[in-house]
């Protein structure tokens, strides 16, 4: 997707390195609007030629006093105003905003952190929509404060502690805000972001998802020679399934799909999946078993990095395999691979090569990004990349792919490697999970509150405790369930099932699973954990 053929004035976040920075991202798409983030530190000729109507400077975890602290390109503040661009700062970046401008940041004598409570002082700008006086709470994260503002600034809301909240230069298009607007800690972060792009800045909203299709066939035609044929990497789940099926709308019979039986699928996978593909979605599939060959090189690997290094790894050379016997039919190799990356997993892959990304850290390595060799053959079209997962359901529900395939919860391409912790090849750990995932995924079904969750399954724990089963002591396994709600993936807290449900689905493990005396719940939100165990 080329963010220049978008129908809407783009908001260009600048990424330094907050845990919350690419919420923004998502938050501004909500409102029709197209946002994208790039590195904070990108060359200023990389900010230029996305001609942004506004600019968002990130939070961070850095200090504007620190040597090695990141900023915007030197520059920047001049194009700005030549350009009339709107730049709003939110907790560092408007320190960096102060700073950078002739004002002073100083470190706190009075921290905050968490909820805490802003009393607007000025009915104007980024407030204009509210009422001296008027007061908020929002979520704030920060050490250092702003101790004195550039010339032609003012205050125009305060915390209750005195501390600045938020500041506006008005005739030169500079906002800061010292709180997160973005979380949903800030319960009325959403309506200020609104204001200040729809009144303050008067941003077109004109960004649709039917835009978004028309735009990434136009780029799949124009990157795949009419003669080219392409491979798609089939996982069974909603992102490669919408990738293939736009792709197959752009270029027809010339796409090959493949569906890897990597020996890491939940109970009947392949034989569900490849059902589906033919019964319903009418996609022409091959399917491969190299289950044999994943868990050989998998075996006696402990570390989840290294899982999701080597399953990519292999999985390349699967295709490419099949992209030199699909030579032997057609004559002509195929010259590219269609991958189902998102936007969040490139975002928790960072820094992808090229990417400049310096500021943020490194969650997972995704298998489509993180664990792609440098000697690929193949070269890639990823059409989703710059989406977000409910966005993704969106675009394939445009594309008319069936709302029960489209409501699947996502299940990660390394499969069960990541939800066995330590050794997947060691034991039985791999049948035991996928009985304990069916049991607790079609009780959740049963109970009808599958598509109230976003995701859930079980985790294999490779630990034992001493149980009672059958009058005997049992020495055996013990596994976890977890079960999320979320919006995109990149923030998620943990559903709260019924006491009767979770006790029913314990004595359906325990009584039908053979090795299994101990059932367990994740009850931990994203952040701080991820949502996958590994």
């Amino acid at each position: 997707m080329d963010p220049k053929a978008v129908k809407s004035d783009l908001v260009l976040i600048l990424d330094f390195g907050s845990q919350y920075t690419h919420l923004i991202t998502r938050r501004i798409r909500s409102l029709s609007v197209f946002s994208l983030c790039i590195s904070g530190t990108s060359p200023l000729s990389s900010i230029t030629s996305l001609n942004p109507k506004v600019v968002i400077l990130s939070g961070g975890p850095h200090s504007v006093h620190s040597d090695d602290s990141p900023s915007f390109p030197n520059g920047f503040v001049d194009w700005a105003l030549s350009n009339g661009v709107f730049v709003l700062g939110i907790c560092y970046g408007l320190q960096l905003i102060v700073q950078r401008l002739g004002g002073e940041v100083k470190v706190g004598e009075k921290q905050e952190y968490g909820r805490m409570e802003i009393e607007v002082e000025k009915n104007c700008g980024i407030f204009g929509g509210k009422k001296v006086g008027d007061k908020q709470v929002v979520w704030m994260s920060h050490g250092d404060e702003a101790a004195r503002l550039p010339d032609g600034f003012e205050v125009v809301a305060r915390s209750l502690q005195g501390i600045v909240a938020a500041v506006e230069d008005r005739n030169r298009r500079f906002y800061g805000l010292q709180y997160h607007p973005e979380v949903t800690h800030s319960p009325e972060g959403m309506e200020t972001l609104r204001y200040f792009l729809f009144n303050v800045c008067g941003v077109n909203a004109g960004w649709k998802m039917e835009d978004v299709m028309d735009e990434e066939i136009k780029v799949i035609n124009s990157t795949v020679a009419p003669d080219d044929h392409v491979i798609c990497a089939l996982s069974g789940g909603v992102d490669s399934t919408v990738a293939a099926t736009l792709v197959h709308k752009a270029i027809g019979d010339r796409l090959h799909c493949v569906f890897v039986d990597n020996g890491l699928l939940r109970y009947k996978e392949r034989e569900r999946v490849m059902e589906t593909f033919e019964r319903d979605l009418h996609l022409p599939v091959t399917c491969v078993d190299a289950s044999n060959q994943f868990l050989s090189k998998l075996k006696g690997v402990i570390d989840p990095e290294m899982k999701r290094k080597i399953i990519g790894k292999e999985f390349i050379c699967i295709f490419d395999a099949f992209a030199q016997e699909l030579e032997q039919k057609l004559g002509k190799k195929p010259a590219f691979l269609v991958q189902g990356t998102l936007y969040p997993d490139v975002i928790e892959s960072c820094p992808p090569p090229g990417s400049g990304r310096t500021h943020s850290h490194t969650i997972k390595s995704h298998h489509n990004v993180g664990g792609l060799p440098k000697d690929m053959k193949l070269k890639l079209i990823e059409p989703l990349k710059l989406l977000f997962k409910d966005e993704v359901r969106l675009l394939g529900k445009i594309l008319e792919v069936p709302e029960p395939f489209l409501k699947r919860h996502p299940f990660p391409g390394p499969g069960l490697a990541v939800r066995v912790l330590g050794d997947v090849t060691e034991g039985n750990a791999l049948d035991i999970l996928r009985q304990v995932d069916e049991i607790f995924i079609q009780s959740i079904k049963d109970a009808g509150i599958y598509d109230s969750i976003w995701q859930a399954f079980a985790v294999f724990l490779p630990i034992k405790s001493v149980g009672v089963q059958g009058d005997q002591r049992t020495h055996s396994y013990v596994v976890t369930l977890r079960a999320v709600t979320s919006q995109d993936g990149m923030t998620a807290d943990w559903y709260c099932f019924e006491n009767g449900f979770l006790k029913e689905v314990s004595q359906k493990i325990c009584n039908n699973v053979r090795g299994v005396n101990r059932v367990t719940l994740d009850i931990t939100s994203k952040p701080p954990s991820t949502i996958e165990w590994e």
